[in-house]
């Protein structure tokens, strides 16, 4: 190949270009519907930390970080390049903090004399400072809002431990060796949000305090639920958490210990009992219920419920090994729901398509990994915002995008919505929002019309300014021979790809949800009548 064709057609011009132009144009949506269900009111009123007077809020500052994240960054530093967008700086209100003053907001939620709740002989967890527990108020607040606009009757709380690896001098030695620190989440997963979580050392054991934990979760889950569940792997299968399931009336499926006796009664299960649950090219898979009843000391005569023990037996290929050398590996899970066994098992195993998944995101493509301080409070305060974060992308989800958005991950997200190109251009003193597609246009307009019809939270937290919408290629001028009275929005329904105004700090005025209406549907038929083609998508879209 000559090497001229293997060098793209363009050069780098080195003059600087001051207009505002931004390809974040999508990241304002998030900060919006972050306000719009009251999430930035209740940090506002609940977390005080120390601050310079005319500094930002600590909402502002949260918002920063949500921002951040949701762009792709994911340290404390990225802050100084993501400064220089000035455009989104103009959309969200305020100039984006520096990386410094965000790391002195997180330090403000360590403290050094917390009371410890001891988790074992060598191991304690801190209670959580006044500003962590306000951060865990605007979670449970996010939820609430989540619940209102898409209510579920049925919990099904998942609660697993995952390793953050850390080479900072606090951290400590995990059980496998890994340097690091080992939180836990309890995931809401009918819903796909977090509603607890809780920052630990790395040396802490994952079963340790999780009927603590499980009770938390409880008290976090909004109203309208009528039937709570579990589902854990075997770090929460110790005896009291067993118990407290069943004294509170919750359904659970958790993986069993395999104890001596357990499995010794496994093995004497007659050929007979297993059931076939499928057969694949490297191993077969049965399941069978054991007639098994644990020594636990639990005498008691009311003794709610029974347990149920279901075995799985998975057998390699003959001449093939696992890797511990056999060739047969026995795993059991301990239930209380009645039905069918291998229904149960296929609901247990769902687990690890949720909150494994959960974990994955949170580390892999948020920024929970990337922790920021020497100091354990601000480590906690950075995973808690992380969670914020993923709760809020499954609201946006949820609440405001297309059904098939329902399962995308941030990356995807981030392609098709928030690094959405777009020029900020002022005009008698608003602020507009200019796009470069149709397909964007009616997405980021659809989505803006749904988090402005939100019940708002009743906390009554700052509103997002108003915003207006340019939609044809001579904009400005359009506008300016339309005559539009001042009150109403400034909107041409042609076939450009201009969009909304974002002006996010110019104007306090409330959005009328019946205009928004109308606005979508305008511009949505104007480019469907324009570009057939792409009538499914706006179908899609719900315009």
């Amino acid at each position: 190949m000559p090497k001229d064709a293997m060098r793209l057609p363009f050069e780098i011009d080195e003059a600087i270009d001051p207009t505002l132009v931004t390809g974040r144009a999508g990241v304002p949506l998030a900060i919006e519907l972050f306000r719009q269900l009251g999430v930035a009111a209740t940090i506002d009123a609940q977390v005080a930390v120390k601050q310079r007077q005319r500094g930002l809020r600590p909402s502002q500052l949260v918002e920063s970080l949500i921002a951040l994240w949701v762009a792709g960054g994911d340290r404390c530093q990225d802050l100084t390049t993501f400064r220089e967008d000035q455009a989104l700086a103009t959309l969200r209100g305020y100039a984006l903090p520096a990386p410094t003053t965000v790391r002195d907001f997180l330090e403000a939620f360590h403290a050094d004399d917390l009371p410890l709740w001891q988790a074992g002989p060598k191991a304690a967890i801190p209670e959580e400072s006044a500003p962590l527990a306000g951060l865990g108020q605007a979670n449970h607040t996010l939820v609430a809002g989540l619940q209102r606009g898409a209510p579920a009757t049925t919990a099904t709380r998942a609660g697993d431990a995952t390793l953050v690896e850390s080479h900072k001098d606090t951290a400590t030695v995990a059980y496998d060796g890994t340097r690091g620190y080992q939180p836990v989440v309890v995931l809401w997963a009918e819903q796909d949000v977090i509603v607890h979580d809780e920052f630990r050392d790395g040396h802490v054991p994952a079963g340790c305090g999780n009927q603590r934990v499980l009770e938390r979760a409880g008290a976090q889950l909004p109203a309208g639920i009528t039937r709570i569940r579990v589902r854990a792997d075997s770090a929460l299968d110790p005896t009291e958490v067993l118990r407290w399931c069943e004294s509170h009336q919750g359904a659970y499926a958790i993986s069993a210990d395999l104890a001596e006796q357990l499995h010794a009664e496994i093995l004497r299960l007659p050929a007979t009992a297993w059931q076939l649950e499928r057969e694949d090219p490297e191993a077969r898979r049965e399941w069978a219920e054991v007639p098994y009843v644990p020594d636990d000391k639990d005498y008691r005569k009311d003794r709610p419920g029974v347990r149920r023990y279901l075995a799985i037996r998975v057998t390699k290929r003959q001449g093939e090994l696992f890797a511990d050398g056999r060739p047969v590996q026995h795993f059991a899970v301990v239930t209380n729901r009645p039905g069918d066994g291998l229904a149960l098992l296929q609901w247990h195993r769902e687990k690890a398509g949720t909150v494994e998944h959960t974990h994955h995101v949170l580390q892999n493509e948020l920024a929970a990994a990337a922790l920021p301080s020497g100091k354990f409070g601000a480590h906690a305060a950075w995973f808690r915002l992380n969670v914020l974060t993923y709760n809020m992308l499954t609201a946006l989800k949820r609440l405001t995008l297309p059904g098939d958005f329902a399962t995308a991950r941030p990356k995807r997200l981030r392609f098709l919505l928030f690094h959405t190109v777009g020029k900020v251009v002022h005009h008698a003193r608003r602020t507009f929002l200019r796009l470069t597609g149709t397909v964007q246009l009616a997405l980021l307009r659809a989505v803006r019309q749904r988090i402005a019809a939100l019940a708002p939270a009743r906390a009554g937290g700052r509103a997002l300014p108003s915003a207006a919408v340019d939609d044809d290629l001579d904009g400005l001028a359009a506008l300016r021979g339309m005559g539009i009275d001042g009150d109403r929005r400034p909107f041409v329904a042609g076939s450009s790809h201009d969009l909304f105004d974002g002006s996010l700090a110019r104007s306090e005025e409330p959005f009328s949800v019946a205009a928004l209406e109308n606005e979508a549907l305008e511009v949505a038929e104007a480019v469907v009548h324009e570009v057939p083609n792409l009538a499914s998508v706006f179908t899609r879209l719900g315009l």
